[in-house]
Order: structure tokens, then C-alpha cells, then sequence
């Protein structure tokens, strides 16, 4: 069996994306020795995580090429030059293209203006290692800022990938024997305006499903909760192979907090919202990422986060106790104790812990439809983890029914299973 580059992934689906994209490139170019970091710039702990790492990775072995990109490398790349540890880094868009990794010369530091790139290179990829689902770049980079947010300064402007590229990719992946696909993007639902025909999200996940029947199950990984267009609803309503699971990126619910995160949406969109879906899917589910303790946000305000979270009944919440970035208007704004917003964070994840023991509880005694991810567990359409009682191959599905509760994750009990 070749060797394979070790590559070390910080951070969000699409960076595992193109970890598997860079996989290929490094070993096609035989850096097999070379051990890669793909950093994540969303909170300085990530960074420091990346950096002790990439630390403790070099002591392990002396003699490996350490390479380092990903969105923090493409922020601040001398941050990483500087380290004796790194051998070379390499910037957000040059990781994706072959040449990059083909052409390595003397330079130690290979970075692009991020902001300059407009074109979202396609990387076909024959699958992922000993995964159940692929995982796929849809849209690349973001125009919205955020005050919280570094990463369009690592990922540059919004840029998505034409349709026929994102069908051709699928139907390789399905007839490499996948039967779950999740599309992946900065900013998935600003994806088209850049595109001839300006198609919206919801067009194209369309087309690609008319083009390729054989797909049989189809998720997103997160969207903004307001940017919905109409033939998104309509998959939502009518589309048994669109997963009826949607992340939102809903970082608070008090309205004053929103308007200084300069975020798309209100709270009561977010209500609204998360109605209209359960009326036209009953069986949907919903998972957010929220911030606590963002900068001047009092109690009060906190509670109306704590509140949304059961006025929607979200189940599946990623927490941040809010991360100060050099370089963003909210790092400027008054803080909040640190000690708050671990604080809040903590009692934010308790109520999410209480949300999916609940969710769970009301799955018990049902027949589900789930994919096998390793570890013999089964995922839900509705997102729900459930304990398989017997071993069934990685990426299959089967039909289950639902017997119990244990350790946050249903019981199942295997019926058949699927073609």
C-alpha cells in the first residue's frame, strides 16, 4: 500500500474538503514524508492548538517537510514563517491547484492576495478515506463582514462552482459508492450571482439532482438562517432525498447583539423561519452555532439567546465563548469578562445537552432510514446518532427501528438493509 502525506486538519467541513484535496496533489508530487497542516483562523485557540501541534510534530520528526496553510497561515503567514518548526507556507487558494504542490521551489513562503481570486478552482476527488459521506466545495470565500469575523480575509470574496461541475463531481462520487453527499461552502447560500444565469442555491441543488437520480441522500452543512430562496423551500417541502436537517449560523438571539455582529438576520426571522420548515417538513431538525459573551452583551441579552434556542427547539448546538480577533471591529467594541462568557458557554451547552436528550427521547419507537459511520453507529435523516446493534458496512444504509436511549445516542435495532 503507497504512503500517504500526513495531513493534520484544523477546523470546518470544507478544510477537510481540501485536506483530501491536497492529499492527492502532495502525493501525485511525492510528498509523501511531508506532514501538512491545514490551520483554522475562526478563534485564537485554534491557532494556538495548530501551533503547539505543528510543535510537537517536528519533535517527532526531526527530519519531515512541515508544510502549513488553511486560513490562519493565509491571515498572518510570517506568524508561521517564523517558527523554525515550519518548512514552508502555503496560502488558502495556491493549496488547491496541483502546480502548487508540483513546482516547490527555494521560496519558503507561497501566498496570494486572496481578495484578487476570483475563480473557484474544481477539484475532482474520487472519495474521502473510510468515510460514510463525501464531503463537497460547493462556494468558496464571503462578501458579508461580520464584526466578529477574520475569515474572508482567509478565504477572500464569494466565487461558486458552476453547476455542471458540482453534477459531474457528484455522479463520480456516487458511482465511487456513495450514498450521502454534503455540499460545503463559506457562505453556502450566497452561492450564483457570480455565475451566468445567476442561479440561487436552491436551483442548483435541483438541477444536480435531476442530473443525477442515482444520489440518494443530500445535505448541507450550515446556512445563513435568512437567505433562503424559494426553490430551497420547495426541496425542504418535497424533496425526500434533501435531508430534513438544517445548521443555522445563528451566533445570538437578541437583536441589539445581531446588529453589532452585523448579522443578516433578527431573531424573530429566525422563529419565522425555523415555523415555516417544521409546517412544510414536521420532521425536520435544526443545530446553530452560537457565540456567548460576545462584546457588550449583558445578561438580559444572553437570556435571548437561551430563549431561542427553546422558542425554536434546537437540538444540535456548536457553543464559542467568544474569541477577540486583531483585526475585526468587535475586538475594538467594550469585552465581556472572560470568565462570563465561559460561563455562558457553559450553561449554553448544558441547555444543548438538554435539547438533544429531549429530541432523542421523542425518536424512540420509530422506523428510520440511517447511513453506517464507523464506530457502528447509524445518522439519522433528521440527524439523529443511533447505536447500530450489529455490524453493517461504512456508507450503507438501513432501514432501523429506534428502541431506546444511551450515552446521547439512540438505540437501533437493524430491520434490513437498503440496495
Amino acid at each position: 500500500m503507497s504512503k500517504e502525506p500526513n495531513i493534520v486538519t484544523f477546523g470546518c467541513r470544507l478544510n477537510t474538503y481540501e485536506s483530501e484535496v491536497m492529499r492527492d496533489h502532495a502525493k501525485t508530487a511525492g510528498l509523501e514524508d511531508a506532514i501538512i497542516f491545514n490551520t483554522c483562523a475562526v478563534t485564537k485557540e485554534a491557532e494556538r492548538q495548530a501551533r503547539q501541534a505543528i510543535r510537537k510534530a517536528r519533535r517527532d520528526n526531526p527530519q519531515a517537510e512541515i508544510i502549513v496553510t488553511g486560513c490562519s497561515a493565509q491571515i498572518d503567514p510570517q506568524k508561521y514563517a517564523q517558527m523554525p518548526e515550519v518548512s514552508r507556507v502555503i496560502g488558502n487558494d495556491l493549496k488547491l491547484k496541483a502546480e502548487t504542490w508540483h513546482g516547490l521551489n527555494g521560496e519558503k513562503v507561497l501566498i496570494n492576495d486572496i481578495m484578487s481570486v476570483k475563480e473557484t478552482a474544481s477539484h475532482m476527488l474520487e472519495g474521502f478515506d473510510d468515510r460514510a459521506r463525501a464531503i463537497l466545495q460547493v462556494q468558496q470565500g464571503c462578501d458579508h463582514r461580520c464584526t466578529f469575523c477574520i475569515i474572508p480575509y482567509g478565504r477572500g470574496n464569494a466565487r461558486s462552482v458552476p453547476i455542471g461541475v458540482i453534477a459531474e463531481q457528484v455522479k463520480k462520487l456516487v458511482e465511487s459508492g456513495y450514498n450521502e453527499i454534503v455540499f460545503t461552502g463559506v457562505d453556502v447560500t450566497s452561492y450564483g450571482p457570480d455565475l451566468p444565469g445567476k442561479p440561487t442555491l436552491g436551483q442548483m441543488i435541483k438541477r444536480v439532482l435531476a442530473l443525477v437520480p442515482e444520489l440518494k441522500r443530500l445535505r448541507l452543512s450550515s446556512l445563513d438562517p435568512v437567505e433562503i430562496d424559494d426553490d430551497l423551500w420547495e426541496l425542504i417541502k418535497n424533496e425526500p432525498r434533501f435531508m430534513p436537517y438544517l445548521h443555522l449560523s445563528l451566533q445570538s438571539g437578541d437583536d441589539m447583539i445581531l446588529k453589532r455582529m452585523k448579522r443578516r438576520h433578527l431573531r424573530q426571522d429566525v422563529i419565522d423561519m425555523c415555523r415555516k420548515a417544521r409546517e412544510y417538513r414536521p420532521d425536520i431538525s435544526f443545530g446553530a452555532d452560537i457565540i456567548a459573551g460576545f462584546p457588550t452583551e449583558t445578561e438580559e441579552m444572553f437570556q435571548n439567546t437561551l430563549n431561542i434556542v427553546e422558542e425554536c427547539d434546537l437540538t444540535f448546538l456548536h457553543v464559542f465563548p467568544y474569541s477577540e480577533r486583531e483585526g475585526t471591529p468587535a475586538a475594538r467594541m467594550p469585552q465581556v469578562d472572560k470568565a462570563v462568557r465561559k460561563e455562558r458557554a457553559a450553561r449554553l451547552r448544558a441547555l444543548g445537552e438538554k435539547q438533544t436528550e429531549k429530541f432523542l427521547n421523542n425518536n424512540i419507537n420509530k422506523e428510520m432510514e440511517v447511513i453506517v459511520e464507523k464506530g457502528n453507529i447509524g445518522r439519522a435523516e433528521n440527524y439523529a446518532a443511533v447505536q447500530l446493534d450489529q455490524e453493517l458496512p461504512v456508507g450503507s444504509l438501513a432501514q432501523i427501528k429506534t428502541t431506546g436511549v444511551a450515552k446521547n445516542q439512540l438505540l437501533g435495532q437493524s430491520l434490513r438493509q437498503m440496495p
